[in-house]
C-alpha cells in the first residue's frame, strides 16, 4: 500500500467541505484531479469512504471512523513544513466561537496572541453554539470556544471562565410584572437563548417570546426601542448600560450564571500552535 500525502489531503478536504468543487477550489486544483485522488485513495483502502447524495458526498462509517488520523497525519505535515527554516512557533490555527465570546472577548484575547506569536495565523469564524459545534465536529476550525452547553462524546468541553446573563429594558419601559414581560431573544441554537431558556424553566416563570432575532446586536437594538424585554450576556451590554441606553430588570430567584468552554475533538492532533493558543486562552 502506497497512500500519499497527497491522497490524505485530499481525503481530507472532501470530507470537510462535502463536496469536491468545494474541496478542488480549497486545494487549488481541479475538480478532476480531485476525484482521481479519492478514487485512487479509496482504491488502496479497498472500500469506499463516502456515500455519493447528488452533488455532495457523505462521510460512511469507516469514513468517519478514518478522518481523525488522515487530518492527524496532514496537520503533523503542514506542522513541519511551516517551521521548516523558519520559527519553531509558525503556524495556522482556525477558531470558532459562538456570538458573545467571538464579538465581546476575542478581540482583545487575539489582538495580544497576535503580538506575542506573530508567526501564527489565525482565523477566527463567529456563529451560534449550535453552528460552531457542528463546524468543529466536521473539522472545519480546530478549537471552538462556545458559551451553550454542549453534550457530544467526540468532543472535549474545557472549562474556560464564567459569565452570567443579564435582563434588560428600555429606560422608558413601564415597570411589568415578570409573568406578564415579552422577551427578544437569539434564535435558535444560540447557547444565550438555551441557558436563558433553562434558567426561566428552573424558575417555574413563564417565557413569552415576542421576537427571535439572530444577532446579539438587533435584539440591543429591539429592546432599547422599547419593543420587549432582553436577556444577554454582560459583557455584551455594558456599554449600552454605562451610557444609559439600557437598565437593568431583576430577576429573583432566576439563575442566570453559566460557564465558558474551550472545545477540542478528542482525537484531535493539537499542533505547537494550537497548543500555545490554548495555553495564552487559558492565562487571559
Amino acid at each position: 500500500m502506497n497512500i500519499t500525502l497527497r491522497q490524505l489531503e485530499v481525503f481530507a478536504a472532501v470530507a470537510t467541505h462535502g463536496q469536491v468543487g468545494r474541496a478542488a477550489e480549497a486545494l487549488g486544483v481541479s475538480q478532476s484531479a480531485v476525484s482521481m485522488a479519492l478514487s485512487d485513495f479509496e482504491t488502496l483502502i479497498g472500500e469506499r469512504l463516502f456515500d455519493r447524495v447528488s452533488r455532495s458526498v457523505l462521510l460512511n462509517e469507516r469514513g468517519r471512523a478514518l478522518l481523525p488520523r488522515a487530518i492527524a497525519v496532514v496537520e503533523q505535515a503542514r506542522e513541519i513544513e511551516l517551521q521548516r527554516g523558519g520559527s519553531p512557533e509558525a503556524g495556522r490555527i482556525r477558531v470558532g466561537a459562538s456570538t458573545t465570546i467571538g464579538n465581546y472577548l476575542l478581540p482583545a484575547l487575539l489582538g495580544a496572541f497576535a503580538r506575542a506569536h506573530p508567526s501564527i495565523i489565525v482565523t477566527l469564524e463567529v456563529a451560534n453554539t449550535a453552528e460552531i459545534v457542528s463546524r468543529l465536529s466536521t473539522h472545519a476550525v480546530d478549537v471552538a470556544l462556545v458559551e451553550g452547553p454542549v453534550s457530544a462524546f467526540e468532543i472535549e468541553r474545557i472549562f474556560w471562565r464564567e459569565d452570567e446573563l443579564l435582563p434588560f429594558a428600555s429606560p422608558s419601559a413601564p415597570p411589568t410584572p415578570v409573568e406578564k414581560m415579552q422577551w427578544i431573544i437569539r434564535e435558535p441554537g444560540s447557547g444565550t437563548r438555551e441557558v436563558f431558556e433553562r434558567a426561566m424553566a428552573q424558575a417555574r416563570l413563564p417565557l413569552e417570546v415576542r421576537m427571535e432575532l439572530g444577532h446579539t446586536e438587533a435584539v440591543k437594538k429591539a429592546v432599547e426601542a422599547g419593543l420587549g424585554y432582553g436577556c444577554l450576556s454582560k459583557l455584551a451590554v455594558e456599554r449600552e448600560l454605562e451610557l444609559g441606553y439600557l437598565v437593568p430588570v431583576a430577576l429573583p430567584g432566576v439563575d442566570l450564571r453559566r460557564d465558558l468552554a474551550i472545545l477540542l475533538l478528542r482525537q484531535k492532533y493539537v499542533t505547537s500552535a494550537l497548543r500555545l493558543f490554548l495555553d495564552h486562552c487559558r492565562t487571559w
